[in-house]
């Protein structure tokens, strides 16, 4: 894959970062069971802290203000976890225990928290340690108002630790991404569960739950959907064998 300036950030303290991110903290966690039988997935422990607590301190390292999380299974323990530990980032909830909305819908409801402006999603389900700079800061100094609708942090498939999928996108010279994997094929880039969003793709839902990809795949057919690639470590701890890995890995450092 030829290299370019969008896969080679450096800090830029001039870099105007959102202010808003909505951690994605709703999910039943089923293959993360026996752990998430009594606790959410966003409060299992990785390295000795919850997944929720490294994805707050990224934000918060990053100068996040705002973080909207949505709940639903054991959502009490979600919402006193927060209190207790979000420090100086604001928190407010979307609540979904009446209806877990999945990812697209979740960003629908939450939509008039979020505000006018760019934000961050962040899933809760996905641990990554950063290289020369934060997979968060790289996404802020990547991000062009005029030709993006949405920015994926991505990770390559080969260095996906745990990852059973085949690869979710390709991306052209310059960060677009041109197509989604084709059936029967490996795609080289993975989702890493963070991405910049624009509130101008949040538009003509459908009712109840859905997918994320519904914005996505306009965007891509409008040439305005963009990549970034990490340089960092990615995990993908969806069950409990992945935790383990995680840590070994983690020990290592």
């Amino acid at each position: 894959m030829k290299q370019s300036a969008t896969y080679s950030l450096r800090p830029n303290p001039d870099v105007a970062m959102p202010e808003t991110a909505m951690v994605m903290a709703a999910g039943l966690g089923k293959r993360m069971r026996p752990l998430t039988v009594t606790r959410p997935k966003p409060l299992v422990e990785v390295a000795g802290k919850p997944l929720l607590d490294h994805t707050m301190d990224h934000l918060r390292d990053a100068g996040i203000k705002r973080a909207v999380v949505n709940v639903h299974y054991l959502a009490d323990q979600v919402e006193a976890h927060l209190k207790a530990r979000a420090g100086d980032i604001e928190v407010l909830i979307s609540d979904e225990r009446a209806r877990l909305m999945e990812t697209g819908g979740g960003i629908v409801q939450a939509r008039a928290m979020l505000g006018d402006k760019p934000f961050f999603t962040v899933n809760s389900d996905t641990l990554w340690v950063d290289g020369p700079i934060d997979a968060l800061h790289a996404l802020a100094a990547a991000w062009n108002d005029e030709k993006m609708d949405a920015l994926l942090l991505l990770v390559p498939l080969a260095r996906a630790f745990s990852h059973r999928g085949q690869g979710d996108f390709r991306l052209d010279p310059l960060g677009r991404i041109t197509e989604r994997r084709k059936p029967g094929r490996l795609a080289p880039f993975v989702y890493a569960g963070a991405q910049i969003l624009h509130p101008r793709a949040i538009r003509d839902w459908p009712e109840g739950p859905f997918s994320t990809n519904l914005f996505w795949n306009r965007a891509m057919e409008q040439g305005r959907l963009w990549g970034v690639v990490h340089q960092g470590l990615w995990f993908d701890v969806g069950t409990p064998s992945a935790v383990k890995e995680a840590e070994e890995v983690l020990a290592e450092m």
